[in-house]
């Protein structure tokens, strides 16, 4: 564990860890003219396609976990890149479909095989992408994605389950409180 790891709690290493392979991917993406959110919307439509599906706006932004605002406008500026198609769905007037142009899949592809390349130096202390401890990882984190934040947390609560005033455990402020 790192020196700055050292104590921290889970949500501050999860942060950690996001903004870390964010960063990398935004890196690795960027002489192809996308950005790591970019990225995320093309090869989802490049995997959704290949599942025979042609999301909508809304429909992609479940799917990525992003907003459906933020959506809107990685879209429209994709479309301006001359990536990405967005039309009106027939069965709904109000829904906007998605779909990459041929220069967009061609763009996701190549992306997908850097991203993927990076993953594997990302994933080597685990033993790569295809290991067994991988494998666990990416399920325990599956885990947590898939568990409901419901009841909203409280954030003004200032006392613990037990009682206690709450700012005694806090031995992390400079690390995170997620």
């Amino acid at each position: 564990m790192s020196m700055g790891s050292e104590g921290a709690t889970p949500g501050y290493l999860v942060w950690r860890l996001s903004t870390k392979w964010r960063v990398a991917v935004d890196r690795a993406v960027a002489p192809l003219g996308l950005t790591h959110a970019q990225y995320a919307i093309v090869a989802s439509l490049h995997g959704m396609r290949r599942a025979g599906e042609r999301p909508s706006q809304r429909r992609l932004a479940d799917h990525t976990g992003l907003e459906p605002l933020y959506v809107s406008k990685l879209a429209r500026a994709l479309e301006s890149a001359g990536l990405i198609e967005r039309t009106r769905d027939p069965r709904d007037p109000r829904a906007v479909q998605l779909t990459l142009t041929e220069q967009g899949e061609d763009v996701t592809r190549r992306a997908v095989k850097v991203v993927h390349a990076l993953l594997e130096r990302l994933t080597e202390p685990l033993g790569g992408l295809d290991s067994t401890r991988t494998r666990t990882f990416t399920g325990e984190l599956a885990l947590l994605l898939d568990t409901p934040l419901e009841p909203p947390y409280d954030s003004t609560a200032e006392t613990t389950a037990d009682g206690n005033d709450d700012s005694d455990h806090h031995d992390q402020s400079d690390k995170g409180t997620s």
